[in-house]
């Protein structure tokens, strides 16, 4: 089990941080468009769980690097995840009215307005980025890029479009989610450990080693949530899946095959750590959480 109350100390910490950076991005005297703004902020401001975010925090601090030059990355990346899934939450795509417990962007606005919304964030997130001062700068807006656009979340979206109604194997399962889910998890991973370290540091390799297992593994667990969830608890509609015909694991492998495959994913990844040695503990102990989070 993981350490209950320092993680969970530890990701309120890191969650207000991150919420305060956010923040500062809307802390503007005057804008363009005030309803565009207002729906901006819906869509990023308004819960969430940051985990994108304490990934970078997690992954940074485990290679020696500050909170402070932590800070934008984390910013960025949360953007990039918000401004998807006012996108996701469209009728054209899954036709979402809940997110985090409050109305979808296009229902507490309207349509155009949260696909603009949406593309504000995408641009907001590179902006923030590239206004960083750092050596590796250009790899870490290369990596934000690649994870967001046709050989990440993108194609992950496009490919689970696609498969609704239909019979994909467990195989062509876990590739639709390493790229819609995953690739942003292995985005954070990686963006926290090029704040602190050079691309050809083996360290990072092992840190994405983890993150490919641990972003599937939350897939999984997602899954598993949106069969045995409730709409409260989970901020969206639970059984949304089943409703949409979308294959998950638990269609494939049962409740408790999920479960199983969600347990072996994340000690996957927990081994992939070892060459860490103890600096790795957090995101151990992270992993484990994503399995054990009840939303």
């Amino acid at each position: 089990m993981v350490n209950a109350d320092t993680l969970v100390a530890r990701l309120a910490a890191d969650r207000a941080r991150a919420d305060a950076r956010l923040e500062t991005l809307f802390a503007r005297p005057a804008v363009a468009d005030a309803r565009l703004e207002a729906a901006m902020r819906h869509g990023v401001l308004v819960g969430g769980k940051r985990l994108r975010p304490v990934l970078v925090y997690a992954a940074g601090r485990a290679l020696g690097a500050a909170d402070t030059e932590l800070d934008a990355p984390a910013a960025a990346l949360e953007l990039v995840h918000a401004y998807s899934l006012v996108h996701d939450d469209l009728p054209a795509m899954d036709d979402d009215d809940l997110r985090r417990g409050q109305p979808t962007v296009h229902r507490a606005y309207d349509e155009a307005t949260a696909i603009l919304a949406g593309d504000a964030l995408q641009a907001l997130a590179f902006e923030v980025l590239a206004e960083t001062a750092h050596p590796r700068l250009p790899a870490m807006i290369a990596t934000l890029a690649h994870a967001a656009g046709r050989d990440g979340m993108v194609a992950g979206q496009a490919l689970d479009l696609a498969a609704v109604g239909g019979h994909p194997d467990v195989t062509a399962l876990a590739t639709m989610h390493r790229h819609k889910t995953g690739a942003l998890i292995r985005a954070a991973v990686r963006l926290g450990g090029l704040v602190a370290v050079t691309e050809d540091d083996p360290r990072l390799a092992a840190m994405e080693r983890y993150a490919e297992a641990i972003g599937l593994a939350f897939q999984v667990h997602d899954d598993v949530l949106d069969v045995t969830g409730d709409t409260a608890t989970l901020g969206k509609a639970s059984g949304a899946d089943a409703a949409r015909a979308k294959p998950t694991y638990p269609s494939l492998l049962g409740l408790e095959g999920a479960r199983a495959r969600a347990d072996e994913l994340v000690e996957e990844g927990v081994a992939a750590l070892a060459p860490l040695g103890e600096a790795a503990a957090p995101l151990a102990e992270l992993a484990r959480y994503m399995i054990e989070r009840d939303h």
